[in-house]
């Protein structure tokens, strides 16, 4: 029987914590034109919602340049759904890129934002509603809380503060520990000597879940696709059809953990 309250609750940052689809677009669309130098420095009218859309393909921070590459060239997007590793992979062949180039440029273009206009860049995340009273609630609990990302753990604690949440940095998993989620869900329970059922991983990317489940030693990890983050229709079918995972409304998020099941 599975537990009622969880002794670690591990959440993904962007889709479960915060929309920053946004400031996504912004950076992404700053670091294409640095990139590919494009003849209009501003974004044709719908590519931004084309681009939220598609958000869910998204797995690292370099991907969300080649994304507006993609579309900005007109591949179709349903196409982008169904073959983005390929087309991704693609681009870089072609124009004789790297993710990991492209990945630096997006996080400087970062800093430099954050550097030059705080607030603005601030001002782009939206943290989902009840999201934060949740994560005020759990800190006070006896329930130990740690955020795994693939965001630079600086701009996640950043972005946290300004929700007014004070989180410590030694418990925000971020880009730089440069280690599979499942791996530190591992490392954590190891850590910590809990009882891989006492884990509970909400993540809105079902692909991250799925991994999770390919770990024998952790198959009594509860797992939870947030449905309100950046997955697609097709995924959260998939996840309700799977009996390992539970799909997490946001309304349940915000409620008692004991709603969650």
């Amino acid at each position: 029987m599975t537990a009622m309250t969880p002794t670690i609750l591990a959440l993904d940052f962007d889709g479960v914590i915060c929309n920053g689809l946004i400031e996504y677009f912004e950076v992404a669309w700053r670091t294409y034109c640095q990139v590919w130098l494009p003849q209009q420095d501003t974004p044709p009218n719908d590519l931004a919602s084309k681009f939220y859309q598609l958000r869910p393909v998204i797995e690292t921070g370099w991907e969300m340049p080649v994304l507006v590459k993609a579309l900005v060239e007109g591949i179709p997007e349903e196409k982008i759904l169904q073959e983005w590793g390929k087309i991704a992979q693609q681009i870089l062949l072609t124009d004789n890129l790297k993710g990991a180039e492209i990945g630096s440029k997006l996080d400087k273009i970062r800093d430099e934002w954050i550097d030059t206009d705080l607030n603005g860049w601030l001002s782009l995340h939206k943290f989902y509603a009840g999201v934060v009273e949740k994560l005020k609630a759990t800190a006070t609990s006896t329930v130990h809380l740690y955020i795994i990302t693939t965001k630079e753990g600086r701009f996640t604690q950043q972005l946290l503060k300004q929700g007014g949440l004070d989180i410590p940095r030694e418990v925000i998993f971020g880009k730089e520990v440069k280690r599979p989620k499942y791996q530190i869900l591992r490392e954590l329970i190891q850590a910590t000597n809990t009882s891989p059922d006492r884990l509970w991983f909400v993540e809105d990317r079902l692909k991250t879940l799925q991994l999770v489940q390919e770990q024998p030693d952790l198959e009594e990890v509860k797992l939870f696709l947030a449905d309100w983050g950046y997955n697609t229709p097709t995924e959260k079918v998939t996840a309700q059809n799977d009996p390992r995972i539970q799909v997490l409304s946001l309304d349940q998020f915000a409620q008692d953990f004991s709603e969650w099941l």
